[in-house]
């Protein structure tokens, strides 16, 4: 079977003024289906970057980009658009949530350009809380949830459309260490079921549940290494 993800020689620069900034010089990963795995930096080290490509939410200034097989590097917006919607569910820090909509609401957003019936997205999103710990709390709004929750609706909310990779952008930031513990235990869930996870964060023992890691400084991939991982029971 052919990896989810090859990079090959990717720069990314960006122009400031007068003056070129290289956020990525040359870097070249592969991504097997079915992996956990971590990419750790400081801030300004490319990370960020790095996973807005994978994501397709940006394009390499050059090299090669394939996800599921598909050279992504060079698609038009809409069609990078339709490859996020179908195949990549998003996690970010802020939990990007609508603030007067219900967890349900917020749940089936990806599945409206679907073509879904509205009695099918709620079916899928609901299948999609339950999966993350939210039985009974579909009807409640993001103030009503802890942040914890909050970010497991949008956990869900990425699983909805059944994607082929999950992205997490630094998803504890914003949590304790309890809920963390629990965000991250159905992080490791969601992968032990088959589900392809990166996790960018620069938290180490976030960075443990991965099992793999690969650290990113100044642009270029310092190291990349299989770990053991960790097992953490997933919170009520």
């Amino acid at each position: 079977m052919n990896p989810l993800i090859v990079g090959e020689d990717i720069w990314k620069v960006y122009r400031v003024g007068d003056v070129e900034v290289q956020a990525l010089r040359g870097v070249s990963v592969t991504i097997e289906r079915g992996e956990f795995v971590a990419i750790m930096g400081s801030s300004g080290s490319g990370k960020s970057t790095l996973m807005n490509i994978l994501g397709c939410l940006d394009q390499p200034t050059k090299g090669r980009y394939r996800l599921n097989g598909v050279e992504v590097g060079q698609l038009r917006p809409d069609q990078l658009a339709e490859i996020r919607n179908q195949q990549i569910g998003f996690v970010f820090q802020s939990f990007n949530l609508i603030p007067r909509t219900s967890a349900l609401e917020n749940a089936q957003l990806p599945l409206f350009y679907r073509g879904l019936s509205l009695k099918e997205q709620r079916t899928l999103a609901s299948a999609a809380l339950q999966r993350v710990g939210l039985k009974g709390r579909e009807h409640h709004s993001p103030t009503q949830l802890s942040g914890g929750q909050q970010q497991r609706v949008a956990i869900a909310r990425a699983l909805v459309t059944a994607p082929s990779l999950l992205l997490a952008d630094e998803p504890t930031g914003n949590l304790d260490t309890e809920s963390s513990q629990d965000i991250m235990g159905i992080l490791e869930g969601l992968n032990r079921d088959g589900m392809t996870v990166i996790l960018v964060t620069h938290e180490v023992d976030i960075a443990a549940y991965a099992s793999r890691e690969i650290v990113v400084k100044d642009g270029q991939i310092l190291s990349d290494r299989a770990t053991k991982g960790r097992s953490h029971a997933v919170g009520a």
